[in-house]
């Protein structure tokens, strides 16, 4: 009986430390949330396109968050994002919620856009440069149906939006794949990446 007694109490100790070693080796990740609440307000109002997500920081008060929307018009890069958000060191341990980009009236010459994250919002601002109604256009999600391991300092493109060059059809491309997006970048009009990267505190420090 006791041998009994003694295998059970190893096999608990062993389950424990499993679990405990589950939760320190918990990684940052991101997902779809294309069912989400804001997505559904922007479907019903027809107010243009969101990007929505789910997001989880563990470690939340030792990193930094770093969400931005680069612009490429006819193969050039914009020197500097159209909007971006930083935000971290969290007075939580851990961090979790929606996070993502909305783009406002895009039929406008100049629309709103802003972005979202757990517990920090930034107001809409107007684009400098809007988007060509005349063009044939295209959005989408760079995830695929899966969580995404977020790892630190790792850039990722979540989504984006393109804008042939002619007012006729557009071919289908991919915003998960590499290859495709610099396709984009040489070839279309106008291209928007929403971009994120996770940094850890003491890399910042120095």
């Amino acid at each position: 009986m006791r041998k009994v007694y003694t295998l059970i109490f190893i096999m608990v100790i062993a389950v424990i430390s499993s679990s405990c070693e589950q939760a320190t080796s918990k990684q940052a990740t991101i997902a779809k949330a294309e069912d989400s609440k804001y997505a559904a307000t922007f479907e019903e109002l027809s107010m243009g396109m969101l990007w929505s997500f789910e997001f989880y920081l563990p470690d939340a008060d030792k990193r930094w968050v770093n969400v931005w929307v680069e612009r490429y018009r006819d193969g050039e890069k914009d020197p500097d994002p159209v909007t971006q958000l930083s935000y971290g060191m969290s007075p939580n341990e851990v961090d979790e919620g929606n996070l993502g980009l909305a783009i406002i009236s895009p039929e406008l010459k100049q629309p709103s856009i802003f972005l979202y994250a757990p517990g920090v919002t930034q107001s809409a601002k107007r684009m400098e440069e809007g988007f060509n109604e005349n063009l044939a256009s295209a959005w989408g999600y760079g995830l695929g149906d899966e969580k995404l391991e977020l790892g630190l300092g790792e850039t990722v493109t979540l989504g984006g939006y393109r804008q042939a060059s002619t007012k006729d059809s557009i071919k289908v491309q991919d915003f998960s794949s590499e290859a495709s997006i610099e396709e984009m970048i040489d070839k279309d009009h106008l291209v928007l990446l929403l971009k994120m990267k996770i940094e850890e505190k003491t890399d910042l420090e120095e």
